[in-house]
């Protein structure tokens, strides 16, 4: 579904990816770790081509998309949900899922407000609430409503769980086995293990925009000596 081959991305003059290199396989849930200002939200928007890769690749279903436009990025089936959230503020949940609506790829089922509702039934509390009445954990899952509802066949999350209540990262936590289970492919960055461990099926770590780490959980509970060198605070 999506591969990284040796990227190096920058930041004008800052070299901030180095070589990256790993892939995600159809309906995987796959975490990528490390620390604050290791390269993970850079990886994020290399894929989304939102940062200046000087070499390397990204292929996303087996197209070479390095140097797109975002928007034929997101067309293609890429959803991105930015850490930042950008939700419209001022634009009720109902208004900003309609917001995010596009048609879905030939042969898949829309994504529609009902079925997220179901997936974040907190929202559908809050339908006619404007997007600044909501908590933050609400806000986060609007942003993520509001990128299904452009029906992608993969999904991008820059720290899903970060800052929000303990009650609603269980919710997140849920909401994203949900997608799995529909088959959905999921690339997320995290520094909470505990949910990334919850959720994923695989662990990439990165470290000065390097992969330092490629397995199972299974395999990095067995590695302590990698989890103390890239993940301990």
């Amino acid at each position: 579904m999506l591969e990284l081959d040796r990227v190096n991305s920058f930041y004008g003059k800052a070299h901030v990816l180095n070589d990256l290199t790993f892939s995600v396989q159809k309906g995987e849930v796959v975490a990528l770790l490390g620390r604050n200002g290791a390269g993970k939200s850079t990886t994020l928007k290399s894929i989304m081509q939102m940062v200046t890769i000087r070499s390397g690749r990204v292929l996303f279903m087996g197209r070479d998309v390095t140097g797109w436009p975002p928007y034929r990025v997101a067309r293609l089936g890429l959803g991105y949900v930015p850490e930042e959230r950008r939700i419209f503020t001022d634009l009720t949940v109902l208004e900003n899922l309609e917001v995010g609506r596009r048609n879905p790829q030939e042969g898949r089922a829309p994504w529609t407000e009902e079925a997220l509702f179901e997936l974040f039934p907190n929202l559908r509390e809050r339908q006619g609430n404007r997007g600044k009445q909501l908590s933050g954990g609400e806000q986060q899952m609007l942003t993520i409503a509001r990128t299904l509802m452009g029906n992608p066949v993969m999904l991008l999350l820059d720290e899903p769980s970060e800052g929000i209540a303990p009650v609603i990262v269980e919710q997140m936590a849920h909401a994203i086995g949900q997608l799995k289970l529909d088959g959905l492919t999921v690339l997320l960055s995290e520094q909470n293990l505990h949910f990334a461990r919850a959720v994923a099926d695989r662990a990439v770590i990165i470290e000065h925009g390097t992969a330092r780490f490629i397995g199972s959980f299974a395999e990095l509970e067995a590695r302590p000596e990698i989890r103390d060198a890239y993940l301990s605070v």
